[in-house]
């Protein structure tokens, strides 16, 4: 069916559904600072309408799901000139402007979750963002191998004996290590990072400091635990909410800032010469084990101990996020076979989950549902019927808004069963308590000391 034909039709198609969707998408990004050659058919704007179908599409290859892309944009936007049907010029394309793209739609993205979405846009008053790290598994190729197999380091002879076995069966197995910052409101990501299956997420967490709004609150597990991480995030005038365990050793009535019961300080002997770190101390229970939680914000009045709990709590949602990207989505192993191909199809996952879950939200509001109750299932086949079926009639009531409106999670209750522990449920051992220790008289005296000299600069 030709442009013309589409636009003029008596019946209303599939494919303008998805029209209205890409149009909202993409309304607020800003492609001026791109610029593609003067003989190249593609646009940033179609390139990434293609790139964002060709990861929501549920072909079985990826070179099919770009050629199912491609046609529904076609059919959609009738290009002045007619973009290339290579797979591999797709890819290279990609691989050119992947980054730059992503940039300017994540932007958009945030203006129109902060826009939007506002109601869920603060928890207990707080904008809260969760950091957490995962991996997903490559194919075995050279390419990936090479790339993107685990670096195996020297260990103590005690936990070599015990990690032989593991290293050998992984020892050739490429992964990607995806750690993304996820805003707890609403369920959506907010942006991430990616690299090797070694990467740090510590690392990772200090390079998306900057997008974060000011005042943000970041909650994060024992693994972000670090002087200089925490100091980097109280210096960008954010806060913290962060899990600790027994590798902690904090200090208490060192006298440093104004005290109550629960004060203490992160003062490791490195970092002498720094200011010690003012937080606050909160222990929970889980109902398995006790669980100790430290906070930036120091006022029992602002964040009251029960409040602080209940907001790690809810950080379990970016679990909950990565089982909707990995098990949902269909990404715990990625289909590249090519290295840099992989980190492509991470990304435009990402976006592509993104995008589709911003704009069920969005039809949300009408019904006044909480984001919660979004299923991503529903939403992913949704879109998904709306690509396959882009030629065909609408049925009545069954318009892509509509459906997303009803893509509702079932409102049963759900037990624990025995077998979720088989075979790839995780059985480390929680987190001991961290060590709280009184501070000793010459602690005192240097901090004193370090408060009167940065109070002379100041």
């Amino acid at each position: 069916m030709s442009h013309r034909d589409f636009e003029g039709a008596a019946v209303r198609l599939n494919a303008s559904c998805l029209k209205l969707a890409l149009a909202w998408l993409l309304r607020d990004v800003d492609w001026s600072g791109l610029r593609f050659r003067k003989d190249c058919t593609w646009t940033p704007r179609l390139l990434t309408a293609v790139a964002l179908m060709w990861a929501w599409s549920d072909e079985s290859t990826l070179v099919e799901r770009f050629a199912a892309a491609r046609r529904v944009i076609v059919c959609l936007f009738s290009p002045a000139r007619l973009l290339a049907e290579s797979y591999q010029c797709f890819t290279k394309l990609l691989r050119r402007w992947t980054e730059a793209l992503i940039i300017c739609l994540q932007a958009a993205l945030r203006q129109r979750m902060q826009r939007e979405l506002a109601g869920s846009w603060r928890v207990l008053g707080f904008a809260m963002f969760g950091v957490d790290g995962s991996r997903s598994e490559l194919s075995r190729t050279r390419s990936n191998e090479r790339a993107y197999s685990p670096t195996r380091r020297r260990k103590s002879r005690k936990s070599r004996r015990r990690r032989d076995t593991a290293y050998t069966r992984k020892a050739n197995s490429p992964q990607l290590w995806l750690t993304t910052m996820w805003h707890v409101g609403t369920g959506l990501p907010w942006d991430w990072r990616i690299g090797p299956s070694d990467s740090s997420e510590r690392a990772h967490l200090l390079e998306m400091l900057p997008q974060l709004p000011a005042g943000a609150l970041i909650t994060a597990d024992a693994g972000f635990v670090g002087y200089e991480y925490l100091r980097a995030i109280l210096d960008s005038q954010r806060q913290l909410l962060i899990r600790v365990g027994s590798n902690v050793r904090l200090l208490k009535k060192l006298g440093y800032a104004r005290e109550r019961n629960n004060t203490v300080y992160l003062w490791p002997d490195a970092q002498r010469r720094q200011p010690p770190l003012v937080l606050r101390l909160v222990e929970a229970h889980n109902g398995k084990h006790p669980v100790f939680l430290v906070t930036s914000v120091l006022s029992a009045t602002r964040l009251t101990d029960r409040q602080v709990i209940e907001l790690y709590a809810r950080r379990w949602g970016i679990e909950l996020f990565y089982r909707h990207l990995k098990q949902t989505f269909g990404r715990r192993k990625l289909r590249s076979t090519s290295a840099e191909n992989a980190l492509l199809e991470l990304h435009w996952s990402l976006a592509g989950l993104w995008a589709m879950a911003l704009y069920a939200l969005v039809q949300f509001q009408f019904a006044d549902l909480p984001p919660r109750r979004l299923s991503i299932a529903q939403t992913l086949r949704a879109f998904r019927r709306m690509m396959r079926d882009y030629l065909h009639p609408t049925e009545r009531g069954r318009t892509l808004r509509q459906r997303l409106r009803s893509a509702l999670i079932d409102p049963y209750q759900r037990h624990n069963k025995t077998s979720r522990d088989y075979p790839r449920k995780k059985q480390e051992s929680p987190a001991g308590p961290p060590k709280v220790m009184r501070a000793t008289h010459t602690q005192i005296e240097l901090a004193q000391s370090l408060r009167r000299m940065l109070q002379q600069k100041g």
